[in-house]
């Protein structure tokens, strides 16, 4: 009894009621009917939320049509006023015309012999009479490039006993040393007051030679290796079609221009028969001279229209990315479609020692050589007395780095192979760089040309780029890269290397404060090892962010147009949009000042459409959104001027139309669109 009473009580001592059936149902009910309510609140809400984002979506989809209707109503307009702002590429390509016409008669007035290296005949003539000038001294044929060596003994080292020259101008430096002792001990080659020397083994050590370092400080070797097949199909091909345009288009100048005159011979014809003979007569001339100025404003016109599609057309081609790479490389060969060659040729060389003169009273005796100078053939061709295998072991070299030349790496050597006229890296070894003296030692089984290699796409991609407006018609082009940056500026039709920054130091050059043409100084970086100009096959060896060639030719054709008053620069919404989309940063740059905390203007473009973005540079996620209260237009000038100041849109439509044309062919030479 107990136990029972415990368990019909609880812990107050008062009995727990038991619930009933009907009051167990109603509890369902009314949670069921709240359940109901709620599921009945959520679709309400929901319905109401979905109603107004529809609102809004019809809204903004009506807002999307109007502005493309309103784009649309004006594009005529805009494309119109583009193609006249763009006239000034041609007119730029008309004055570099001028330009070369002017230089070639100057060249051609002055009559100092030099021939003109555009014209094929005057340089064959002039190599032609250089080979039959035997008789000069040795500083006469370095002036023409060009080698001799003789009366070896009358220049001999007062310690060694052999013979050491050094004869060096602006282009070339020639090392000679002659072995006129034949002393074993003997072996370290060094030239006075440099590093430049050899270690050569003792058979050469005791034998007539003589070592000849020819260093040319460009590169005229690689230029002799065949062009591949498929690259120069694709060139042949390419030329072609612009001469079948230019030939159409002159073709269909000139029947236009004989329909014209058809037409008004025509009405000249119908002119009432009874007017006076004078009033013929008069009538037909002055016809005929508005039918003459007429006809040469056409072809004037004309003439501007084809010159514009030819400029168009070749700046497609030069960014225009090849499917294939052109060239099946065999091995150990050098692909210089990947590496440059960096430093000139260094032309090594082991010459048998001539007879040396003899003085003998009062006289110099010395035997002449028909065959003149002689290649002494190391390792020999036959080896069949030799006892040992190492009896020719390879030949120590230490070579100084030209000064001009940056190496962001340790480099590569190699050796030019003649008879398949390419650059290959056998036969070489235990290559070793000290960059704080700028010099490269390597053994070498065979001498012959060797040159220095290094990655051309070293500095790509890049990591960011930024053009600023400086002075008048001046800007400032900065490329950023993992190992330097680099600062160009340009004026009219000129580029200047303004500086160069390695791990956050300044670097000076040689370059630097020297005005070149654009492909002058595009030549002369490349040779100095600051190459950041992508070829048409460097997105096989460099990850690139894609973009549409055309797209991207028209965007740099439009930056240009605006460089004179709008700084530009890269933006990280780059990478994530299409690649039929490029996305800028952009500012209004009036000041020749930089400005501390610029505002910047995220712009898109997809080659026929501009519009600002909603989205800044600090924005957690893409999206291609338009800006509030902003419209997009057919073209990046358009979309600029309507929120630049009339000061900055005054200043670009006088900017120097040379000006124009070099800002756009850097960024057509960089492509920092596609490779940052």
């Amino acid at each position: 009894m107990l136990s029972l009473f415990f368990a019909t009580t609880n812990k107050s001592g008062k009995k727990k009621r038991k619930i009933t059936k009907a009051e167990r149902l109603k509890q369902l009910q009314e949670e069921e009917e709240r359940r109901q309510k709620e599921e009945e609140e959520a679709r309400v809400k929901y319905e109401k939320e979905e109603m107004e984002r529809l609102e809004i979506q019809r809204i903004e989809k009506e807002k999307w049509h109007q502005l493309e209707a309103k784009d649309l109503e004006r594009r005529h307009e805009e494309l119109e006023e583009l193609c006249l702002l763009e006239g000034c590429f041609p007119e730029a390509e008309k004055l570099k015309r001028d330009t070369r016409l002017l230089s070639q008669w100057k060249h051609y007035i002055q009559c100092d012999g030099s021939p003109d290296p555009s014209i094929s005949p005057e340089i064959n003539t002039f190599i032609s009479l250089w080979k039959e000038e035997t008789n000069e001294t040795l500083e006469e044929v370095i002036a023409k490039s060009k080698l001799v060596l003789k009366q070896a003994s009358t220049l001999a080292d007062l310690d060694s006993g052999n013979m050491e020259k050094v004869i060096q101008d602006e282009n070339v430096t020639l090392y000679v040393w002659a072995n006129l002792k034949k002393n074993p001990r003997y072996k370290s080659v060094r030239f006075s007051e440099t590093q430049i020397g050899f270690e050569i083994p003792r058979i050469l050590a005791t034998s007539d030679i003589a070592l000849r370092l020819l260093h040319t400080h460009y590169d005229h070797v690689t230029p002799l290796r065949p062009v591949p097949t498929s690259l120069r199909e694709y060139t042949a091909t390419v030329n072609h079609l612009v001469k079948d345009e230019v030939k159409y288009e002159e073709t269909a100048v000139d029947k236009e221009l004989q329909e014209e005159g058809k037409q008004q011979e025509n009405e000249s014809n119908s002119v009432d028969e009874e007017q006076t003979k004078f009033e013929e007569q008069s009538g037909s001339e002055v016809q005929t001279s508005f039918v003459q100025e007429e006809s040469e404003a056409t072809k004037c016109e004309v003439e501007m229209k084809l010159l514009s599609e030819t400029v168009l057309s070749a700046q497609f081609l030069l960014i225009k990315n090849a499917n294939e790479k052109p060239y099946i490389f065999e091995d150990n060969e050098v692909d210089l479609c990947q590496f440059t060659t960096l430093g000139g040729v260094y032309h090594l060389d082991i010459l048998e020692l001539p007879p040396q003169c003899k003085p003998m009273k009062g006289w110099m005796i010395v035997e002449i050589l028909k065959e003149g100078l002689q290649k002494y053939i190391y390792p020999p061709e036959t080896t069949e007395d030799v006892e040992t295998e190492n009896a020719f072991p390879p030949i120590e070299v230490t070579l100084e780095v030209q000064e001009n030349v940056i190496l962001f790496e340790d480099p590569m050597v190699a050796r030019w192979d003649a008879e398949g006229k390419h650059w290959q890296t056998d036969g070489i070894s235990n290559v070793s760089y000290k960059p704080e003296d700028r010099l490269v030692t390597f053994s070498l089984e065979m001498l012959g040309p060797i040159t220095l290699i290094q990655d051309a796409h070293i500095n790509m991609p890049f990591q960011s780029w930024e053009l600023t407006p400086l002075d008048v018609d001046q800007v400032l082009l900065t490329v950023t890269t993992v190992f330097t940056t680099i600062q160009i500026q340009i004026k009219e039709n000129l580029c200047l290397l303004a500086s160069i920054t390695l791990s956050n130091k300044k670097h000076f050059s040689i370059l630097e404060g020297k005005w070149m043409t654009p492909i002058s100084f595009i030549c002369a970086l490349k040779e100095a090892g600051l190459n950041i100009f992508p070829s048409e096959h460097s997105h096989f060896y460099v990850v690139i962010n894609y973009k549409d060639p055309l797209i991207e030719m028209k965007a740099y054709r439009q930056l240009a147009l605006l460089s004179s008053a709008f700084a530009f620069g890269w933006s990280k919404w780059n990478i994530v949009c299409s690649s039929n989309k490029v996305i800028v940063k952009l500012k209004e740059h009036l000041s020749e000042k930089p400005i501390q905390k610029p505002n910047w203007t995220l712009l898109m473009f997809s080659g026929d459409r501009a519009q600002r973005l909603k989205i800044n540079e600090n924005s957690e996620t893409f999206s291609e959104a338009l800006k509030e209260e902003t419209e997009f237009h057919s073209t990046l000038y358009h979309m600029v001027k309507d929120f630049a100041s009339q000061k900055a849109m005054e200043k670009v439509r006088s900017s120097s139309c040379q000006l124009i044309d070099s800002v756009c062919y850097m960024l057509l030479s960089t492509r920092v669109l596609s490779y940052s």
